[in-house]
Protein backbone atom coordinates (compact mmCIF):
# COMPACT_ATOMS: atom_id res chain seq x y z
CA UNK A 1 0.00 0.00 0.00
CA UNK A 2 1.37 3.38 -0.95
CA UNK A 3 0.92 5.29 2.27
CA UNK A 4 2.97 6.84 5.01
CA UNK A 5 2.30 8.14 8.49
CA UNK A 6 3.46 11.57 9.53
CA UNK A 7 4.87 11.70 13.07
CA UNK A 8 4.03 15.38 13.31
CA UNK A 9 0.31 15.16 12.60
CA UNK A 10 -0.46 11.49 13.26
CA UNK A 11 -2.29 11.25 9.94
CA UNK A 12 -1.85 8.63 7.27
CA UNK A 13 -1.02 10.13 3.89
CA UNK A 14 -2.21 7.95 1.03
CA UNK A 15 -0.76 8.31 -2.46
CA UNK A 16 -2.98 5.66 -4.08
CA UNK A 17 -6.52 5.78 -2.70
CA UNK A 18 -7.78 2.76 -4.61
CA UNK A 19 -4.90 0.65 -3.38
CA UNK A 20 -5.47 1.87 0.17
CA UNK A 21 -9.15 0.89 0.07
CA UNK A 22 -8.35 -2.50 -1.47
CA UNK A 23 -5.83 -3.35 1.26
CA UNK A 24 -8.13 -2.02 4.00
CA UNK A 25 -11.09 -3.99 2.64
CA UNK A 26 -9.01 -7.17 2.46
CA UNK A 27 -7.92 -6.80 6.09
CA UNK A 28 -11.39 -5.94 7.40
CA UNK A 29 -13.06 -8.75 5.43
CA UNK A 30 -10.55 -11.27 6.81
CA UNK A 31 -11.09 -9.95 10.35
CA UNK A 32 -14.85 -10.38 9.99
CA UNK A 33 -14.55 -13.68 8.09
CA UNK A 34 -16.51 -12.28 5.16
CA UNK A 35 -15.82 -13.64 1.69
CA UNK A 36 -16.75 -11.66 -1.42
CA UNK A 37 -16.57 -12.59 -5.07
CA UNK A 38 -13.68 -10.85 -6.85
CA UNK A 39 -16.08 -8.74 -8.92
CA UNK A 40 -18.01 -7.65 -5.83
CA UNK A 41 -14.78 -6.85 -4.01
CA UNK A 42 -13.65 -4.74 -6.99
CA UNK A 43 -17.03 -2.96 -7.10
CA UNK A 44 -16.86 -1.99 -3.41
CA UNK A 45 -13.28 -0.73 -3.73
CA UNK A 46 -14.25 1.40 -6.74
CA UNK A 47 -17.32 2.70 -4.90
CA UNK A 48 -15.26 3.80 -1.89
CA UNK A 49 -12.70 5.44 -4.17
CA UNK A 50 -15.46 7.28 -6.06
CA UNK A 51 -17.30 8.45 -2.92
CA UNK A 52 -14.07 9.76 -1.42
CA UNK A 53 -14.84 12.74 -3.71
CA UNK A 54 -17.70 14.78 -2.24
CA UNK A 55 -18.99 15.79 -5.67
CA UNK A 56 -19.57 12.09 -6.47
CA UNK A 57 -21.28 11.25 -3.18
CA UNK A 58 -23.45 14.36 -2.96
CA UNK A 59 -25.70 15.82 -5.66
CA UNK A 60 -25.34 19.33 -7.00
CA UNK A 61 -28.26 21.73 -6.60
CA UNK A 62 -29.01 25.47 -6.59
CA UNK A 63 -27.89 25.68 -2.96
CA UNK A 64 -24.75 23.65 -3.47
CA UNK A 65 -24.04 20.01 -2.71
CA UNK A 66 -26.71 18.02 -0.90
CA UNK A 67 -27.74 14.39 -0.36
CA UNK A 68 -31.23 13.45 -1.50
CA UNK A 69 -33.14 11.28 1.03
CA UNK A 70 -33.40 7.61 0.09
CA UNK A 71 -37.20 7.81 -0.01
CA UNK A 72 -37.01 10.45 -2.75
CA UNK A 73 -34.46 8.36 -4.63
CA UNK A 74 -36.91 5.47 -4.47
CA UNK A 75 -39.59 7.71 -5.92
CA UNK A 76 -37.18 8.61 -8.74
CA UNK A 77 -36.70 4.90 -9.41
CA UNK A 78 -40.43 4.20 -9.44
CA UNK A 79 -41.16 7.13 -11.76
CA UNK A 80 -38.17 6.68 -14.07
CA UNK A 81 -39.26 6.87 -17.72
CA UNK A 82 -36.77 4.25 -18.89
CA UNK A 83 -35.37 1.00 -17.51
CA UNK A 84 -31.85 2.44 -17.69
CA UNK A 85 -32.80 5.43 -15.51
CA UNK A 86 -34.58 3.14 -13.06
CA UNK A 87 -31.49 0.95 -12.80
CA UNK A 88 -29.32 4.01 -12.20
CA UNK A 89 -31.66 5.23 -9.41
CA UNK A 90 -31.72 1.80 -7.71
CA UNK A 91 -27.94 1.52 -7.92
CA UNK A 92 -27.59 4.99 -6.41
CA UNK A 93 -29.84 3.98 -3.48
CA UNK A 94 -27.82 0.84 -2.82
CA UNK A 95 -24.47 2.62 -3.10
CA UNK A 96 -25.40 5.56 -0.88
CA UNK A 97 -27.07 3.35 1.73
CA UNK A 98 -24.03 1.06 1.87
CA UNK A 99 -21.62 3.97 2.27
CA UNK A 100 -23.66 5.71 4.98
CA UNK A 101 -24.37 2.54 6.97
CA UNK A 102 -20.72 1.55 6.77
CA UNK A 103 -19.04 4.84 7.61
CA UNK A 104 -21.62 7.04 9.34
CA UNK A 105 -23.64 4.62 11.51
CA UNK A 106 -22.69 6.47 14.71
CA UNK A 107 -24.06 9.79 13.44
CA UNK A 108 -27.39 8.12 12.64
CA UNK A 109 -28.09 7.78 16.37
CA UNK A 110 -29.30 11.38 16.29
CA UNK A 111 -31.11 11.10 12.95
CA UNK A 112 -34.77 10.43 12.24
CA UNK A 113 -33.89 6.98 10.87
CA UNK A 114 -31.17 4.63 12.09
CA UNK A 115 -28.77 2.28 10.35
CA UNK A 116 -31.34 -0.52 9.98
CA UNK A 117 -33.36 1.72 7.64
CA UNK A 118 -30.33 2.19 5.39
CA UNK A 119 -29.65 -1.54 5.41
CA UNK A 120 -33.25 -2.32 4.48
CA UNK A 121 -33.33 0.27 1.70
CA UNK A 122 -29.87 -0.55 0.33
CA UNK A 123 -30.27 -4.32 0.37
CA UNK A 124 -33.72 -4.04 -1.20
CA UNK A 125 -32.49 -1.71 -3.94
CA UNK A 126 -29.63 -4.03 -4.89
CA UNK A 127 -32.01 -7.00 -4.88
CA UNK A 128 -34.49 -5.20 -7.17
CA UNK A 129 -31.64 -4.11 -9.41
CA UNK A 130 -30.25 -7.64 -9.75
CA UNK A 131 -33.70 -8.93 -10.68
CA UNK A 132 -34.68 -6.22 -13.13
CA UNK A 133 -31.32 -6.33 -14.93
CA UNK A 134 -31.55 -10.07 -15.54
CA UNK A 135 -31.19 -10.89 -19.22
CA UNK A 136 -29.51 -7.60 -20.15
CA UNK A 137 -25.89 -7.11 -21.14
CA UNK A 138 -25.20 -5.06 -18.02
CA UNK A 139 -27.07 -7.59 -15.93
CA UNK A 140 -24.78 -10.37 -17.15
CA UNK A 141 -21.80 -8.26 -16.12
CA UNK A 142 -23.02 -6.90 -12.78
CA UNK A 143 -26.12 -8.88 -11.82
CA UNK A 144 -24.11 -11.24 -9.63
CA UNK A 145 -22.44 -8.30 -7.88
CA UNK A 146 -25.74 -6.67 -6.95
CA UNK A 147 -27.24 -10.01 -5.88
CA UNK A 148 -24.28 -10.66 -3.56
CA UNK A 149 -24.37 -7.13 -2.14
CA UNK A 150 -28.06 -7.62 -1.39
CA UNK A 151 -27.59 -11.02 0.25
CA UNK A 152 -24.56 -9.89 2.28
CA UNK A 153 -25.49 -6.26 2.89
CA UNK A 154 -25.20 -6.50 6.70
CA UNK A 155 -21.87 -8.31 6.42
CA UNK A 156 -20.42 -5.77 3.98
CA UNK A 157 -21.55 -2.96 6.31
CA UNK A 158 -19.71 -4.77 9.12
CA UNK A 159 -16.56 -4.80 6.99
CA UNK A 160 -16.84 -1.09 6.21
CA UNK A 161 -17.39 -0.26 9.87
CA UNK A 162 -14.25 -2.25 10.69
CA UNK A 163 -12.35 -0.24 8.09
CA UNK A 164 -13.58 3.00 9.66
CA UNK A 165 -12.56 1.92 13.16
CA UNK A 166 -9.13 0.80 11.98
CA UNK A 167 -8.55 4.05 10.09
CA UNK A 168 -9.35 6.04 13.23
CA UNK A 169 -6.96 3.87 15.23
CA UNK A 170 -9.73 3.14 17.71
CA UNK A 171 -12.08 0.32 18.55
CA UNK A 172 -15.82 0.43 19.00
CA UNK A 173 -16.23 0.17 22.78
CA UNK A 174 -19.65 1.72 23.12
CA UNK A 175 -21.56 -1.26 24.51
CA UNK A 176 -24.95 0.41 24.22
CA UNK A 177 -24.45 1.30 20.55
CA UNK A 178 -23.09 -2.16 19.75
CA UNK A 179 -26.11 -3.74 21.41
CA UNK A 180 -28.41 -1.36 19.54
CA UNK A 181 -26.81 -2.29 16.19
CA UNK A 182 -27.05 -6.00 17.00
CA UNK A 183 -30.72 -5.72 17.96
CA UNK A 184 -31.65 -3.71 14.85
CA UNK A 185 -29.54 -5.44 12.19
CA UNK A 186 -28.29 -8.76 13.56
CA UNK A 187 -24.75 -7.58 12.79
CA UNK A 188 -22.23 -10.40 13.46
CA UNK A 189 -19.57 -7.77 14.11
CA UNK A 190 -21.70 -6.04 16.76
CA UNK A 191 -22.33 -9.40 18.43
CA UNK A 192 -18.60 -10.14 18.41
CA UNK A 193 -17.80 -6.74 19.94
CA UNK A 194 -20.33 -7.38 22.70
CA UNK A 195 -18.84 -10.79 23.45
CA UNK A 196 -15.38 -9.20 23.59
CA UNK A 197 -16.76 -6.94 26.33
CA UNK A 198 -18.20 -10.02 28.12
CA UNK A 199 -21.71 -9.01 27.17
CA UNK A 200 -23.90 -11.83 25.90
CA UNK A 201 -27.24 -10.45 24.71
CA UNK A 202 -30.34 -12.53 25.33
CA UNK A 203 -31.10 -14.54 22.23
CA UNK A 204 -27.50 -14.48 20.97
CA UNK A 205 -28.31 -17.70 19.14
CA UNK A 206 -30.65 -15.85 16.81
CA UNK A 207 -28.26 -16.64 13.95
CA UNK A 208 -26.19 -14.37 11.73
CA UNK A 209 -27.63 -12.41 8.87
CA UNK A 210 -26.36 -13.21 5.41
CA UNK A 211 -23.77 -15.81 4.56
CA UNK A 212 -20.01 -15.84 4.82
Amino acid sequence: MNSRTSESDGLQHVSNLQEFFRDSLDAAAASNRVSLDDQTHHYVVNLLTLFARSEAFYESGPDGLHLKPLALMLTDAAEAPTAEERHFALQRIGDVALFIAGFFADSLQRAAVDVDYYMHMGGGAYNSLAGSMRGTVRGRALGGVFAELSAKFVLVVDVLQEMRSSARGTCDTDALRAYELWMKTGSPRAARLLRAMDIYPLGDARGSVGSH
